[in-house]
């Protein structure tokens, strides 16, 4: 992949000064904001199928476009962040939003509305991945906590907007509810947006290049290697992760336990994921990304197969909730390796590949346990399933971080 030229706006900033902190905190509310995108549609769903009568699968149609914008924008916004910062992008990431919610307001019929969702998934993305990689820029030896302080805004949208997005739906009906979000997110996107308008100086950044094609060479793998080892890496740890977030509700009601009960876990799982993300960036800026990544795949694992000997009410709300503590670290690990390992000018776009690579993890793994529990008539295989997916994430992470220039670099 060919290095992509230096940004041609203003460089004003410096890594790691009190004005940093300012652009991270506004990142982390950006996120929370921007992040309605993932979960408006979920809260939704019943409404919209009442309304247009239609299946199961076809009222979850919204949801998968949602997450083919969400891949989309975060390869192109990502790459557009690198060439001339993240203010733009921003910018039409509010714009987006509030053109797709605003349409699907006026959505005649399911096909419409599902086609306002994929605009809505690619305004979403520019709060995760492109807003990451451009805030890791600010922070040098405290970038695990940047990054992972960034990427909880996603959990802390799954928090903060489900129950505001059904009470407003309950009251007003869906059509108004996605009008008045959409006018919500431009409304307060844009002038937040601005404080993001300063970016870091050139040669602060000139440093990180240089730093990143040290740390690549002495990895001894190739620019492009790497990548593709860390898209399949990604996808591995997401198939595992997608099981029980996708059908522990499902899970729960087969058990007899209820389905209030599985969207119950699934707010604890999201809970304690919004603590882990944070943690890990204190132990990321000590260990490095690598490392950290390979505790917490290990520990996803090991979450997974409690799963395979305890379905007891109670036993099932631990694992969720450990499964929650295990997992949430994981993802805002590849952002902070492909900062490590890559140019800064690269960052939007590499990691907008990794994610992408990870969504496609929980679309197929989500669908692949369905498809294995159809086959068997139990769960039990498709943790099995998930174990093993996580096992090749554990054998890539391991690989990397025994490679003997990256063992005598960190000696």
């Amino acid at each position: 992949m060919s290095v992509i030229p230096q940004r041609a706006s203003p460089e004003t900033g410096e890594a790691e000064s009190a004005y940093a902190w300012m652009p991270l905190a506004t990142a982390l509310v950006l996120g929370t904001i921007g992040s309605v995108g993932m979960w408006s549609v979920v809260v939704a769903l019943p409404a919209v199928q009442a309304e247009f009568a239609v299946a199961r699968a076809d009222a979850s149609l919204p949801f998968t476009l949602t997450m083919v914008g969400f891949g989309i924008g975060a390869v192109g916004l990502g790459r557009l962040a690198d060439r001339v910062g993240i203010f733009i992008p921003l910018l039409i990431g509010a714009a987006s939003l509030c053109t797709g919610y605003v349409a699907a307001s006026l959505a005649p019929n399911l096909w419409v509305y599902a086609l306002t969702s994929l605009i809505t998934g690619i305004g979403t993305s520019v709060t995760f991945a492109p807003l990451i990689a451009d805030l890791s820029h600010w922070f040098t030896r405290r970038r695990g906590i940047a990054v992972t302080v960034v990427a909880a805004g996603n959990y802390a949208a799954g928090t903060v907007w489900p129950p505001i997005v059904q009470h407003f739906i309950a009251g007003a009906g869906w059509r108004t509810t996605h009008f008045g979000i959409g006018l919500f997110c431009l409304a307060t996107m844009v002038p937040l947006s601005f404080v993001l308008l300063r970016q870091i100086a050139f040669h602060a950044e000139a440093a990180e290049r240089a730093n990143a094609a040290g740390a690549l060479a002495r990895l001894g793998v190739s620019a492009n290697a790497l990548m593709a080892l860390l898209c399949i890496a990604g996808l591995g740890c997401c198939i595992a992760m997608s099981m029980p977030q996708a059908h522990i509700v499902a899970y729960c009601g087969d058990l007899g336990y209820g389905v209030a009960r599985g969207a119950e876990m699934l707010s604890l799982m999201l809970g304690f994921g919004i603590m882990s993300r944070l943690a890990s960036g204190f132990v990321a800026d000590r260990i490095g990304g690598v490392a950290t990544l390979l505790i917490s795949s290990v520990l996803q694992g090991f979450a997974l197969f409690l799963y395979l000997w305890f379905d007891g009410l109670f036993s099932l709300y631990v694992i969720l909730a450990l499964f929650g503590l295990f997992q949430g670290s994981i993802v805002p690990m590849y952002a902070i390796i492909v900062r490590e390992y890559f140019a800064p000018q690269e960052a939007g776009t590499r990691l907008g590949l990794v994610l992408m690579a990870t969504l496609a993890g929980m679309a197929l793994g989500g669908w692949m346990s369905g498809w294995i529990f159809d086959l068997t008539g139990s769960y039990r295989a498709a943790f099995l399933n998930g174990l093993g997916w996580n096992l090749i994430n554990v054998s890539i992470v391991t690989w990397l971080l025994m490679r003997p220039g990256r063992r005598m670099a960190t000696a």
